[in-house]
């Protein structure tokens, strides 16, 4: 589940205390055999040699470890029919806190929460029932949840597609009490009770956005249409004819030691409970994902046995997002449940390959199909600051390159700058002022109507600080600055606002990420009203998380604040990150729309008075005013 929302903290990786450097010096990998995998028949085919592939993989994902403190970390890789690589790093207890306590390491088997990769078994259990003509993906969500309602009309426009394709205009994430030291009930009751006190940030398919509350309110559609809870019918449906039999959602503690636990500082934690099933909520290895992995390659079918149609595998690994009316990004390409359905590392080297990452409070992993290569992979790791994706972009590469598949890695980008551009007086002009997003907003200033400087929001400072000056436009169309030439920024407009873009070379650098970063926020029609102007410079704190939240136990979530910014009057400042305008002297709406990850997680604040006492209400999250 990437990037927070703006109630919660700035990011979970920042707000954890990190583990021990002894934990993460403790690294002995420990490898399983190769097993055949199921419906593939065996083959008299001897394994491919990736030995290079695996040393140069060994020392990223120790190296990866090292930066982000993660104790533990397991991978496996499937090419044709069998289990290429699998292998465990690093250790489940360590030593420090008791010398006579013998280390535990990780193992194969050892599982770990993925995150949002369960949103591709949400994509496959919604198309088994496509099959089972239960559901349709065009038809409207009210049609199997008839009692499902918004403050906003077009909530009956929303779509089963939309919902598995980011593209439904719900807010964003229902955090509360999603992550939890124990199974909290009732998740997603709560997240459609509190949708019906709620508008749209968009219209249902203008554009797409992250949004986990798409895929909790499937759990919704998935138990109306066959009486079973979720993680039942993704039991019986999925996991047990996959013979997944260490995968499963978290409705009950696991053994002691068959997890990857998390950290919170020095402290090792208990079992992660994620509550948000089919966004986050999936518990396994990656030897059984590999399972999954293969049922996708061989279109739907297992064992001589078909689970899903191939009509329905295709249709998740189709590119969903064409004809929006804001697509800021064409080169991002949605499936239904997978991120990119051309993930660009693999698609710059002539691979189709589908890609979905996912993390939750303690763990983060990255899982990718290759369906035509025939092969697949999932790495993660238990840190929140873990950083698989590239890893497994290099190593499917790397193998690619090993098997003959792929004559040479992909040749880096022209990083160079290219010549300077003429820019216009009155362009520059029109693009300075301030930019909202879901994190901390952006202003863009010039000292002379030629030159362009960014400065970020500091919650700290209360102030803003330079993110890059000196930004000179470009004959490439980009600005780029020569103190920091590595990233690249522009601006577009699209349905009537303006949008700032940043470009810059991936990770493996042979394929430039460009990324929609914020909107700019025009003037407010209208000074707050009196009764959100004497809220101002208000702090508010935290009051109805479950004493067994993760977050709440991280210290991530205690307070937020409510503030005007002196450049942006007529906007509440909701917890240092947010702009809303208010719709009435105790409501206060959405007014940012940016496609893809940066206005994801929004609240609309409401204001309830009980006792005589004032208490706002956000993203289902409930806050009393603080001294």
């Amino acid at each position: 589940m990437p990037p927070q929302t703006s109630a919660s903290p700035p990011s979970l990786d920042e707000r954890l205390p990190t583990p021990s450097r002894r934990e993460w010096l403790a690294w002995t990998g420990t490898a399983a055999i190769a097993p055949w995998l199921p419906g593939c028949g065996g083959s008299s085919a001897p394994a491919p040699n990736l030995e290079a592939t695996m040393a140069w993989g060994r020392r990223q994902i120790r190296q990866a470890m090292q930066a982000s403190e993660a104790r533990a970390a397991s991978i496996a890789m499937m090419y044709g029919d069998r289990i290429v690589w699998q292998e465990a790093f690093g250790v489940l207890r360590d030593t420090s806190a008791n010398p006579a306590t013998p280390a535990a390491p990780a193992t194969p088997e050892t599982r770990f929460n993925v995150g949002s990769v369960s949103k591709v078994l949400a994509a496959l259990a919604v198309m088994i029932l496509v099959d089972r003509q239960l559901v349709q993906l065009d038809a409207p969500v009210v049609r199997y949840l008839p009692q499902f309602s918004m403050l906003s009309p077009g909530y009956r426009d929303i779509t089963v597609r939309h919902l598995l394709s980011h593209a439904s205009g719900l807010p964003g994430t229902y955090l509360r009490n999603m992550f939890a030291f124990a199974p909290l009930p009732g998740y997603a009751a709560g997240l459609e009770a509190a949708l019906a006190d709620m508008h749209l940030k968009h219209a249902p398919g203008a554009m797409a956005v992250y949004c986990n509350d798409g895929f909790t309110l499937i759990e919704r559609v998935v138990q109306a249409v066959t009486g079973q809870s979720y993680p039942a019918f993704v039991q019986a449906a999925i996991l047990t004819p996959l013979s997944m039999g260490r995968s499963g959602f978290t409705l009950q503690p696991l053994p002691e030691g068959s997890f990857a636990p998390g950290y919170i500082g020095q402290a090792r934690q208990g079992q992660e409970f994620v509550m948000g099933y089919a966004t986050s909520g999936l518990c396994t290895t990656p030897g059984d994902m590999m399972r999954l992995a293969a049922l996708l390659i061989q279109g739907g079918e297992q064992d001589g046995q078909r689970v899903v149609s191939k009509a329905g595998v295709l249709e998740m690994g189709r590119d969903q997002n064409r004809g929006m009316r804001i697509d800021l990004a064409p080169d991002w390409h949605w499936g239904l449940g997978w991120d990119s359905t051309q993930q660009p590392g693999l698609d710059a080297a002539g691979v189709r390959a589908w890609q979905k990452s996912g993390s939750t409070v303690f763990c983060a992993s990255d899982f990718y199909v290759l369906p035509q290569a025939g092969m697949a992979l999932l790495l993660t790791g238990n840190a929140p600051g873990f950083r698989p994706g590239p890893i497994a972009e290099g190593i499917l590469l790397r193998a690619l390159q090993e098997i003959g598949q792929l004559q040479a890695l992909p040749s880096k980008v022209n990083a160079v700058a290219p010549s300077l551009a003429t820019s216009s007086t009155t362009d520059v002009d029109a693009v300075l002022g301030i930019y909202g997003r879901a994190s901390k907003p952006l202003k863009v200033a010039s000292p002379d109507s030629q030159q362009i400087d960014l400065f970020v929001w500091s919650a700290a400072l209360k102030d803003w600080e330079p993110l890059c000056e000196g930004l000179r436009l470009r004959s490439d169309g980009w600005w780029w600055s020569d103190a920091r030439p590595g990233t690249h920024y522009r601006w577009e407009e699209a349905d009537g606002r303006r949008y700032l873009l940043s470009r810059e070379p991936a990770r493996a650098g042979h394929y430039w990420v460009t990324t929609p970063m914020a909107q700019q926020m025009p003037r407010a029609a209208a000074p707050l009203p009196a009764a959100w102007a004497d809220r101002l410079d208000s702090t508010w704190i935290q009051a109805n998380e479950a004493p067994e939240s993760i977050l709440l136990a991280a210290g991530a979530m205690a307070t937020a604040t409510l503030r005007e910014l002196p450049e942006l009057r007529g906007y509440l400042f909701w917890d240092d990150r947010q702009f809303l305008l208010p719709l009435s002297a105790d409501r206060a709406g959405m007014a940012v729309r940016v496609p893809l990850h940066e206005g994801r997680d929004l609240v609309e604040l409401v204001v309830r008075t009980q006792d005589q006492q004032e208490w706002l209400h956000a993203a289902g999250w409930v806050y009393r005013q603080g001294d």
